[in-house]
């Protein structure tokens, strides 16, 4: 009939593109592709081949109604719709199905701009390409490209808050990193709020103060992480304030990054809380699980890691942030050796079955603070959680209080049991039950991503 499935879904896709986020359509959108196309009568009658079963049913269950409708608007007639499992012939290499700008890195960095960024203290590979965006960072990401396009004059300070691994020293880095490739000649520096800090007191110990001024005084960008650490510290938040001045004033830009916003650091002078509040604060949301698929699969792609999107999919369900989805990456690098053997489901379960180290150390909480966050929140006694029922109103909780108990204090598998009451191959079933069900069903990640927070 004349019509090209390829160009015709590759339109489809690029309609879709500005409807939803990056994070969103690389996760989902582009492991799709158009199976079938048939004229019947009035309408057409097509089938959409997803890579995985897991991608059908997502996409059918959420962007069923976008997809007809920007396809019907495509061919000016009605369609219908069906989804498949079915892999994508026309491509042909692993490469080819990420290769999206989400994932793209650039690799004609010269020596000459690695040196300036070595000097300005940014670490290489922090970019805007290799940052992922969904609505829980899209005005934080578009606030940093504004800074990086026009420093000094967009949003002067930048002032970035939120939780861990939410991307915020990403971001910030990005800026500075932009900044150099646009002009090398800008004086860029990176630091903590602890070497800020420890920087004074070298400097008042060696009586070198005017060194220090000289660093920090003049430059172009200045791009601080954790300021909330000067709080409460009267010289460090004295010689902030002077050097915030004289970069501002100078044209100069400062961006500053901390786990909270102004007004909830105790100690924190007012005149610096004033000089923020006047450029602009913008937070920083925990990644939802389109956003953690997406960081997956970068930070996989990053290592040269051979990972399956269903895969990339389990860790994103199960783990509810960057740092944590890293450390489950260098695990996995781990097991599999340097040949990049393929990388089994086994593995990944039994990963996150132990729980993930953050900052080199397994996050700690007690087993009764778990167990009563668990009967909280679902509404039962300690006993009757414990106690032999198996009825679904008190076996899942049961299941989620094993799952957490392993994943979030890594406890043996033995230790856990003893605590619930079963045996270690109760637990082992428990954890990978809830470990499958968090990929697929919504509640069950709502409900470990509450409990987190709460515990």
């Amino acid at each position: 009939m004349g019509l090209d499935k390829k160009t015709l879904w590759a339109d489809v896709l690029a309609s879709i593109r500005v409807s939803v986020s990056p994070a969103i359509f690389s996760t989902w959108f582009s492991q799709t592709h158009l199976a079938s196309l048939t004229r019947m009568k009035e309408r057409f009658v097509t089938e959409i081949g997803c890579n995985s079963a897991f991608i059908k049913n997502t996409i059918e269950a959420r962007y069923f109604g976008l997809i007809q409708d920007t396809l019907t608007k495509s061919l000016n007639t009605p369609c219908d719709l069906s989804f498949i499992v079915k892999a994508n012939p026309i491509r042909t290499s692993p490469d080819q199905e990420t290769a999206t700008p989400l994932f793209t890195k650039s690799k004609n960095e010269t020596e000459n701009f690695l040196n300036t960024l070595s000097r300005a203290k940014i670490r290489p590979g922090y970019s805007f390409e290799n940052f992922a965006v969904s609505s829980a960072n899209q005005m934080a990401h578009a606030a940093a490209e504004a800074v990086a396009q026009h420093p000094g004059t967009a949003y002067n300070p930048l002032f970035i808050w939120g939780g861990v691994g939410v991307g915020k020293t990403h971001l910030m880095l990005a800026v500075g990193s932009a900044a150099i490739k646009k002009n090398p000649d800008l004086k860029v520096l990176a630091c903590t709020g602890e070497s800020f800090t420890n920087d004074i007191i070298e400097g008042i110990r060696n009586k070198t103060t005017p060194t220090f001024r000289n660093k920090y005084r003049k430059l172009n960008l200045l791009l601080i992480d954790d300021i909330q650490f000067i709080a409460g510290k009267d010289t460090a938040q004295e010689e902030f304030f002077h050097t915030f001045n004289a970069v501002t004033f100078s044209g100069g830009q400062i961006i500053l990054t901390s786990d909270r916003p102004p007004s909830e650091i105790a100690k924190f002078e007012e005149r610096l809380k004033s000089r923020f509040e006047a450029g602009l604060i913008v937070d920083i949301a925990p990644p939802d699980f389109e956003l953690r698929c997406a960081i997956t699969q970068i930070k996989a792609q990053e290592r040269g890691l051979p990972l399956a999107m269903e895969q990339a999919q389990m860790i994103a369900a199960n783990l509810d942030s960057a740092r944590k989805i890293e450390g489950a990456l260098i695990k996995l690098m781990t097991l599999i050796g340097p040949k990049k053997a393929e990388i089994t489901n086994e593995q990944i379960e039994s990963i996150l079955g132990k729980g993930i180290e953050t900052n080199g150390k397994v996050v700690k909480k007690s087993p009764a603070e778990i167990t009563e966050a668990i009967c909280q929140y679902y509404r039962i006694g300690k006993r009757s959680l414990l106690g032999d029922s198996r009825t679904r109103p008190l076996a899942r909780p049961r299941q989620v209080l094993m799952y957490l108990l392993r994943t979030e204090l890594g406890l043996p598998l033995e230790e856990t049991g003893r605590l619930v009451g079963r045996d270690h191959t109760t637990v082992m079933h428990a954890v990978e039950k809830i470990t499958q069900l968090a990929m697929t069903d919504v509640q069950i990640r709502e409900d470990i991503s509450k409990l987190k927070m709460g515990i």
